[in-house]
């Protein structure tokens, strides 16, 4: 035995950790770095998507039940005897992240679980999240108070007594109220009973600070008539969490000018982006800012090279001094280089005194990944000709060797090596990888392609109009076709597809911006015209009853 180890057990760390009402990028950076060092995640089911994506790949995320009757009167999962989990955890020395919905501050069960860590005397700290009574209205654009400082009170209609619902109806505070959709009338009408005129201004939200969100603005006498209309009571939905501000200065009436979330160009939009995660990364983050939930599904996929002897020799060459420049002209390049380097135990290093050329952003930003800051990047347009517009010509005085080295897919256009040949350069054009056909995407997935499940698909190039017809079949005509150039708009309509939208430059993001016009134009039509706004999937056939609320 050691004499001097410790005669008490030794214990982990707990971190008590709010993930906010929904929104991912409302997680701290303390947040993120805590879910970054965890051992063990146990997370409340609303937002155990939000946090395990920072969380590290192979974090151990114990069984979580529920009880029969929380299954039933809930619309999520309710966990059961989580603070057993987070005990359990704790003792055998891990570090825990135990992930709320909202702030911890304001969560009865983990302030029970924080109780349990100092009676063992288990270390904790509380990282501190966005409630969700205040971050659900700020993105409704309902301000809780005015320039004079109006009183806020706090109801959860759930647990709220009479005396609560005397004091709030007869003063004239600004109430949030956490209820559900099948119980904010009746909390209306508690308020009503106790003193609050009828005529009262509220607002509603559901799936607050998600591309679900919707909101409502009625009165405490007219809820629920607006909601009837609205077509949400009656519903099954109805345990759906509701947050409602009521009062004289919710500012109910001032959110044709403060909503600010719900009135993006492409809110609640599901588009379609026919590319990898890998590929799309920044398309995709640009599609969000829209308000669109973009969902990736690759149509092609990439293999090594039949016969690699060429890109073997090419390397082999770029170690020996045989090249003055390397061009990158995807991502995919610059995994094929990376990989045969790992094969032959190399780094970023054999890239010394050669010249680095990449074709965009993207495929910069994975060079700079692997160690390598490219030397040239098109200061225009992100393709072959823009490459071309930046690249110097030979120079015999400057340049001690004219060869390039250009690693690509068999399927490359010649545009850049016949660029290149003009300026002066030799080019060994090495074929680095294989594009090949992706197998097919989910049966869901190709059912709400066909179906008008989406409301838009980005088409980035002609093959991604091909493949994707070919593995999942053709978009229903409902879906807005947004293409990025003439060639893909011209292999579109030859697949019996109406082209909405076409990009003014071949670039994936102007593409994006297209489609955000196209959509901020659509829902000014429909506010001009009176109409309901609506997303282009819900004029199918049946959506009507299928649409969200």
């Amino acid at each position: 035995m050691n004499p001097t180890a410790p005669n008490h057990p030794v214990h982990g760390h707990v971190t008590f950790l709010g993930a906010g009402p929904g929104d991912p990028g409302l997680l701290t950076l303390r947040a993120v770095e805590a879910l970054a060092a965890a051992d063990v995640l146990i997370a409340d089911p609303q937002v155990l998507d939000v946090v395990r994506t920072h969380a590290r790949a192979h974090v151990d995320m114990p069984a979580q039940t529920v009880t029969d009757e929380a299954s039933k009167t809930a619309d999520v999962p309710v966990l059961r005897d989580t603070a057993n989990l987070v005990m359990t955890a704790a003792r055998s020395g891990k570090r825990v992240v135990r992930a709320v919905l909202g702030d911890p501050g304001l969560d009865g069960d983990a302030a029970g679980e924080m109780l349990a860590c100092a009676a063992e005397g288990i270390t904790f700290e509380v990282v501190p999240g966005v409630a969700t009574a205040v971050g659900v209205p700020a993105y409704a654009g309902v301000p809780l108070r005015d320039g004079k400082g109006a009183d806020v009170r706090f109801v959860d209609a759930r647990t709220a007594s009479a005396t609560c619902w005397s004091e709030v109806g007869a003063s004239e505070v600004t109430a949030v109220v956490s209820t559900t959709l099948d119980s904010v009338v009746s909390a209306a009408g508690e308020l009503v009973s106790a003193g609050r005129g009828p005529d009262t201004p509220m607002t509603v939200t559901v799936a607050g600070t998600t591309t679900r969100q919707r909101t409502w603005t009625a009165t405490l006498g007219s809820v629920a008539q607006v909601l009837k209309a609205a077509k949400v009571l009656p519903s099954a939905d109805g345990a759906q969490p509701v947050i409602a501000v009521v009062g004289e200065r919710s500012a109910a009436e001032q959110r044709d000018r403060l909503s600010w979330f719900e009135s993006k160009p492409l809110f609640g939009w599901n588009v379609l982006v026919p590319r990898t995660k890998e590929q799309s990364a920044s398309l995709s983050d640009q599609l969000r800012s829209y308000g669109a939930v973009p969902s990736e599904v690759p149509t092609i996929a990439v293999e090594p090279p039949r016969t690699p002897q060429q890109m073997e020799r090419a390397v082999k060459g770029l170690v020996t001094g045989r090249y003055e420049w390397i061009a990158f002209t995807s991502v995919n390049a610059v995994k094929a280089v990376r990989e045969k380097f790992e094969e032959y135990g190399l780094d970023a290093r054999a890239f010394a005194g050669i010249k680095v050329a990449a074709v965009g952003e993207q495929t910069a930003k994975s060079l700079i990944e692997f160690g390598v800051k490219p030397d040239l990047v098109p200061s225009g347009e992100q393709s072959a000709a823009g490459l071309l517009e930046d690249w110097p010509p030979y120079d015999p005085v400057f340049d001690p060797i004219d060869r390039v080295f250009l690693p690509r897919a068999d399927i490359a256009t010649e545009t850049l090596v016949a660029g290149l040949i003009d300026l002066g350069w030799e080019v060994d054009d090495v074929t680095a990888y294989r594009t090949v056909r992706a197998s097919p995407p989910p049966a869901e997935t190709r059912e709400a392609i066909k179906g008008g499940g989406f409301d838009a698909v980005l088409f980035t190039s002609s093959s991604t109009v091909r493949n994707l017809v070919g593995i999942a079949g053709k978009p229903h005509n409902v879906t807005v076709i947004a293409c990025i150039g003439p060639a893909t708009a011209k292999t579109a309509e030859e697949h019996g597809l109406r082209v909405d939208v076409l990009s003014p430059e071949p670039s994936v993001l102007k593409l994006a911006e297209a489609l955000a016009e196209f959509g901020a134009a659509r829902r000014d039509a429909a506010l001009e015209a009176g109409d309901p706004v609506t997303r282009p999937s819900e004029r199918r056939p049946g959506s009507r009853r299928r649409a969200r609320s």
